[in-house]
C-alpha cells in the first residue's frame, strides 16, 4: 500500500476519547486535507465527502457489501438483507417492506407514546436519571417488539447481548471482539428462530413474514431468520442511540424548547435535523470490486472503503451551516442511518420514535437538562451514551 501524500496527516482515531466526544472536527479536517484517506490500523479508505459517501452507496457493481463477490467467504449465518446486494437482496428486502408498509403504525406510535409517557412521569419524579437505561433503552425494546410483534425479551439480558453485538462490530479496530460478537449473535439467533417456531408468534411484522415464507427453500428461509435477527438488534441498538443523542442535543441547545413550542409543527423537520446534527450510525464499509477512482484517489480491487455518514452530514458543500442546528432545514438528505437498499429498515418508526418523544416533552411541559458528565460508549460503529444523566425536573 503506497504511503505519503495518501495518508492523512490528520489523525483520526474513532476510538480516542476526544473523539468519542466530538469527533466533527477530526472529520472536518479529514474532508478538507484528504477527503479519501487511508487508514493504516482499520486498513480501509475512509471516505468523508458528502457526494463521494453517496456515490458508493448508490454504486453496487462497483462497491460490494457482500465480500463473497470478491472470494471472501462469509458465515451463513451473517447473510442477511444487510449483507446481499441487490438483485440477491431484491427478494428478502421487498418481503420485508411489503410487511412493514402493511403495518398500522399510527397505533403503534400510539402504544410508545403511551410508554414514552410513564417512562418520563417516572424520570421527573427523579432528582436525576441515567437516560440511557431509564428511558432510551425500554422505549426502543418496546418500540422495536412492538414493530415485529415479538414479545420483548427482559431488558437488562437483552442490553447486554445487543451492547456485545454492537461492540464486535468495531473487531476491525480490536480483534478480541469477535469472538464474543459471535456468541451473543448466537443467542440472538436462537431467539429470533423461537420466533419462528412458536405457535402463534409473531403476530406483527414477522407474522406477515412468516406467513408468506411458510414454503420458502432453505436458503430463502435463512436469509429472512437472519434479517429479522438484524432488524431487531440494528433497529434496537440504533434507536437506543439515536433518543440519547437526541435527548442529550435538547439538553445542551436550551433554545430548542421555545422554537419547537412557537412552532409545533416543526417538531417532523426538526428530529430530521437532529439526527444529522448527531446521528446514532457513524459509518459502512464497501469492497472495491474493481481498480476505482475516488477524487484523486485510485483505490485497487478488493480494497475496503468505509464511508463516514457523521462526515458526510457535516459537509458545508451539501449542507449550509454544516455546523450549526438549523431545526427548518430543508432539504435535509442526511445519511443518518445510511442510504439506499442497506438503509436501516425501520427508519421510518424510529423517526416517528424521536417525533413522538419531542412532542410529549412539549406536551408534559418536561425538558431534559444535563446532569453530570455524559460518557460516550467506546465504540466507533455506533455512536452512543454508556451513560447520559440528565434531570427532568423544572
Amino acid at each position: 500500500m503506497a504511503a505519503g501524500p495518501l495518508t492523512s496527516p490528520v489523525r483520526y482515531d474513532p476510538l480516542h476519547e476526544a473523539t468519542l466526544a466530538d469527533p466533527y472536527p477530526q472529520l472536518a479536517a479529514l474532508r478538507e486535507q484528504t477527503p479519501v484517506a487511508w487508514h493504516e490500523v482499520m486498513e480501509c479508505w475512509l471516505i468523508t465527502r458528502y457526494e463521494d459517501c453517496l456515490r458508493v452507496l448508490r454504486d453496487h457493481a462497483t462497491f460490494a457489501r457482500d465480500p463473497r463477490r470478491l472470494g471472501i467467504p462469509v458465515p451463513e449465518a451473517q447473510l442477511s438483507v444487510q449483507i446481499l446486494d441487490p438483485p440477491q437482496q431484491a427478494g428478502v428486502r421487498s418481503l420485508f417492506m411489503t410487511a412493514l408498509h402493511a403495518q398500522d403504525l399510527d397505533a403503534l406510535q400510539n402504544s410508545v407514546d403511551a410508554v414514552i409517557r410513564d417512562r418520563l412521569q417516572q424520570c421527573a419524579a427523579q432528582p436525576v436519571v441515567e437516560a440511557m437505561r431509564e428511558l432510551a433503552q425500554p422505549v426502543a425494546l418496546a418500540a422495536i417488539a412492538g414493530l415485529l410483534g415479538v414479545s420483548p425479551p427482559s431488558l437488562a439480558e437483552w442490553a447486554a447481548i445487543s451492547d456485545t453485538v454492537m461492540r464486535s462490530m468495531d473487531a476491525g479496530l480490536n480483534p478480541a471482539l469477535i469472538e464474543p460478537g459471535r456468541r451473543a449473535r448466537a443467542q440472538l439467533s436462537d431467539l429470533v428462530a423461537s420466533w419462528f417456531t412458536t405457535t402463534g408468534r409473531p403476530t406483527g411484522l414477522l407474522g406477515q413474514v412468516r406467513a408468506r415464507t411458510a414454503d420458502a427453500g432453505p436458503e430463502q428461509a435463512a436469509y429472512v431468520r437472519h434479517t429479522a435477527r438484524v432488524m431487531f438488534q440494528g433497529g434496537y441498538s440504533t434507536l437506543t442511540a439515536a433518543l440519547g443523542n437526541l435527548l442529550h442535543t435538547l439538553a445542551c441547545h436550551r433554545g430548542i424548547r421555545g422554537a419547537l413550542s412557537e412552532r409545533p409543527g416543526l417538531v417532523h423537520r426538526a428530529v430530521d435535523e437532529l439526527v444529522r446534527f448527531d446521528g446514532p450510525v457513524q459509518g459502512t464499509t464497501r469492497l472495491a470490486t474493481g481498480d476505482v477512482t475516488i477524487g484523486d484517489v485510485r483505490v485497487r480491487r478488493g480494497e475496503k472503503v468505509t464511508v463516514l455518514f457523521a462526515a458526510a452530514n457535516r459537509d458545508p458543500a451539501a449542507f449550509h451551516l454544516p455546523d450549526r442546528l438549523v431545526l427548518d432545514r430543508t432539504p435535509n438528505r442526511h445519511l443518518g442511518y445510511g442510504w439506499g437498499t442497506h438503509a436501516c429498515l425501520g427508519t421510518v418508526m424510529a423517526q416517528r420514535v424521536l417525533a413522538v418523544l419531542v412532542d410529549t416533552l412539549l406536551d408534559t411541559q418536561t425538558w431534559p437538562s444535563p446532569a453530570g458528565t455524559a460518557v460516550r460508549r467506546r465504540t466507533a460503529t455506533m455512536r452512543t451514551f454508556a451513560r447520559l444523566p440528565i434531570s427532568f425536573q423544572p
